[in-house]
């Protein structure tokens, strides 16, 4: 798609936005569904806060202005916004029906591609979302077991057993905070001093940004076999972007179980826990795990026709190359500038990450100013690239000359103290999603 993002002479106008935001405020707080969509992760004040439409790499918000999205709706677009394959499929399904009275062909079709491009897919389980099947992998892990304690190392969704250990944890039983504790990424010690008898399941997400050091993952699966504690690996990021089957296909570890969401569906809502057949044998007699929509068919044919893509345009290779390119444009940039000490760009290429390191001052406030300059030049922009592959190179080189123009205004703000006064919005809020038990060991 040819790229008509440019600079806003003026920042661009979010009168509806702001409008129906004030609307929502009186029934539905905190008004996102997602906290990484909210207001709370955006500029409020100078961010876009309702969309409107997307189309291949870009996004129109409710008052009409035009971005390029590198947010991919919070990962669930592998492809791009409105990929014409995969709505034709939805739009074929949707016309034969969308949720049966008995169960339907394509949960079986969807299940047999699984099984053939996830290495440990022996048996999968379909549902609508990530933390569905995180809790289920957790759920059968203990039945398998016979354990009850939980380690975990990432984000695992919204279910009590996870955010008991963070700092949201209101409203849940704390006996259920004692069930689940955490370890270091890339620290084989952290994880050594909690892994003990009761340890049912470590589940760790395989890289979040941070590179795994050498032989770590494989040192992980080994204690975890050595102790008969199952390992899931979550790939709701790795999943299908950084490989087809995944980052056990990439980094060559089976792990018990495994759990997949976002990228699969092109933006449908749908999820599956793979795993070991002995393990996954349980929900047949005495493990429950059962919802209504599991089968939903539009998101089965979105799932085929997202798959079909994936594997003939080799998605995760296209991401890759692309990917590269940009994290190390931005990186010469941050060096050419000398910001190398202030920002990096970091990850996998299929999805990296802008760093605020130390010495920036309130990260939460310099991020906010990056965020609406970089808004200001047409780029819908958090501080990661989900690559799509709807992104062009055309697209990469319009953001990284956008970086060349913002980074020179956010060194200046740095040194002389005044990012706050530059603000046309307010500073970003934090994520809740630091743990305050962080490499516990758990109670005996």
């Amino acid at each position: 798609m040819p790229n008509t993002i440019k600079l806003h002479q003026d920042y661009p106008s979010i009168a509806n936005s702001l409008s129906l935001y004030e609307r929502a405020k009186e029934i539905m707080p905190p008004v996102t569904q997602t906290m990484a969509k909210g207001p709370g992760q955006y500029s409020l004040g100078a961010a876009p806060i309702y969309l409107k439409r997307g189309k291949g790499a870009r996004v129109w918000d409710v008052d009409g202005n035009e971005y390029l999205d590198w947010n991919a709706a919070i990962g669930p677009l592998s492809l791009g916004y409105g990929w014409p394959s995969v709505d034709k499929a939805i739009l074929d399904q949707l016309a034969d029906g969308i949720t049966f009275s008995l169960m339907h062909e394509l949960e079986y079709l969807v299940a047999e591609r699984i099984h053939k491009l996830i290495p440990n897919a022996e048996s999968i389980r379909i549902s609508k979302s990530g933390a569905d099947v995180c809790s289920a992998a957790v759920r059968i892990a203990r039945a398998h077991t016979g354990r009850e304690k939980i380690l975990c190392c990432g984000y695992h969704g919204w279910h009590d057993w996870y955010i008991s250990i963070t700092s949201r944890a209101k409203g849940i039983p704390s006996a259920i905070g004692e069930l689940t504790n955490t370890f270091d990424y890339n620290n084989i010690d952290s994880l050594k001093e909690s892994l003990d008898s009761s340890v049912a399941a470590v589940i760790m997400e395989p890289f979040v940004f941070d590179r795994p050091t050498e032989g770590y993952l494989q040192e992980v699966a080994r204690l975890c076999k050595e102790n008969g504690t199952l390992l899931i690996f979550d790939e709701m990021w790795t999943g299908f972007r950084l490989a087809l089957g995944g980052a056990q296909e990439y980094f060559g570890i089976k792990p018990d179980l495994a759990v997949y969401s976002k990228a699969v569906a092109n933006g449908m809502p749908i999820a599956f826990l793979t795993g070991r057949k002995d393990v996954m044998e349980h929900f047949n007699h005495d493990v429950f795990f059962f919802t209504t929509f599991g089968g939903e068919a539009l998101s089965l044919a979105a799932t085929l026709a997202t798959l079909d893509e994936l594997q003939r345009l080799d998605v995760p290779a296209d991401l890759a190359a692309k990917g590269q390119i940009l994290m190390d444009g931005y990186n010469a940039l941050a060096e050419e500038l000398g910001m190398q000490h202030l920002t990096r760009c970091k990850g996998y290429p299929c999805r990296t990450t802008v760093t605020l390191e130390a010495g920036v001052g309130n990260a939460l406030e310099v991020k906010a100013y990056f965020q609406q300059e970089m808004i200001r030049r047409g780029v819908l922009w958090q501080g990661n690239h989900n690559m799509m592959a709807a992104h062009s190179m055309e697209d990469i080189q319009y953001t990284l000359s956008a970086y060349r123009d913002v980074l020179p205004l956010l060194k200046d703000a740095i040194e002389k103290g005044d990012v706050a006064s530059r603000l046309r919005g307010k500073p970003l809020e934090a994520v809740f999603r630091k743990v305050d038990n962080f490499n516990m060991k758990p109670k005996a």
